[in-house]
């Protein structure tokens, strides 16, 4: 049926053709989709990649950052775990948020029975940060090979606006965020965090920042000192001192890796560029900036 159905189909054809199923050679023997590596290729286990998106965002938007990574890194045994558990409430205070994150990562682990050797997290906020050590404890138990930490960070706080979206949205992370759950500085959430080992755990922490981006300033993307603090006698210090207590236990680690990325977007002339909101969305919607970020530096640290 097959060998009549070819003739006649070459009959039907105005012109002469031949068929693929009739060479004898393919032009390439390389296989269009790679095969299934063998289990003792990949005796560490299996890289989960933790996709997190940000406040009041969604599953999908980090959809592109998963594509360029699969493209650059074919036939590597990556597991992407797209975060959906905070999507239906990014308002709330960050420790419901990790309690949520941190449950969807271990229930996702165990119901795919997956082995991991390495997890690393994409994140524009990062809520593993809040206690890295409870997945950490989680993955030792898994397998006998120690994880790998990951971190990408692209902060992502807007302050124009927030007062309003905190009225109307009673947001618990919104007050964290703008260092007002507390009268005293050195008592909200964020002060407290810095204080907590978080960074150091991660065998490199990239932070990825734009001047460009007119919504979250780029020395706080950057974790380093801005002239305004230094002229602030009341806030400075306790600035200051957040700094000092992220970035020295990173310097003491001897296997954590810092690492900072200046990128600057050939952006057109928009309102959106004008306010800086096309380069702050650059890193969930610029094919080319994510196409070039990983190319050039990214994947370096999924291989």
């Amino acid at each position: 049926i097959f060998f009549k159905a070819k003739e006649e189909l070459l009959k039907e054809l105005k012109f002469q053709a031949s068929l693929y199923s009739d060479l004898p050679l393919l032009a390439s023997d390389l296989p269009y989709f790679p095969p299934e590596e063998d289990d003792e290729e990949f005796e560490d286990g299996i890289h989960l990649v933790v996709c997190v998106h940000g406040l009041d965002g969604n599953s999908a938007d980090l959809r592109l950052v998963k594509t360029f990574i699969e493209l650059g890194l074919p036939g590597s045994r990556l597991d992407f775990l797209m975060s959906e558990r905070n999507q239906a409430d990014t308002f709330a205070d960050f420790d419901t948020m990790t309690d949520r994150l941190l449950d969807e990562i271990i229930q996702h682990i165990q119901l795919y029975n997956l082995t991991i050797g390495r997890i690393r997290s994409f994140s524009l906020i990062s809520r593993l940060l809040t206690r890295p050590f409870d997945i950490l404890s989680f993955l030792k138990l898994q397998s006998d090979f120690p994880p790998t930490f990951f971190l990408c960070v692209f902060a992502c706080v807007c302050f124009l606006g927030l007062w309003l979206m905190q009225k109307l949205k009673k947001s618990g992370s919104l007050l964290q965020l703008t260092f007002r759950d507390h009268v005293d500085p050195r008592k909200t959430f964020l002060y407290l965090l810095s204080q907590k080992p978080g960074l150091q755990y991660f065998k490199n922490v990239v932070l990825v920042a734009s001047p460009q981006d007119r919504y979250v300033p780029f020395h706080s993307a950057r974790i380093e000192m801005c002239t305004t603090a230094l002229k602030d006698r009341t806030t400075g210090p306790v600035y200051t001192e957040m700094i000092n207590n992220l970035l020295q236990p990173v310097v003491e680690a001897k296997e954590c890796h810092l690492i900072r990325q200046n990128v600057f977007h050939a952006l057109p002339n928009t309102a959106n560029t004008l306010i800086g909101r096309a380069a702050h969305i650059a890193v969930l919607d610029s094919e080319l900036f994510l196409e070039k970020f990983f190319l050039v530096a990214g994947l370096n640290y999924f291989k």
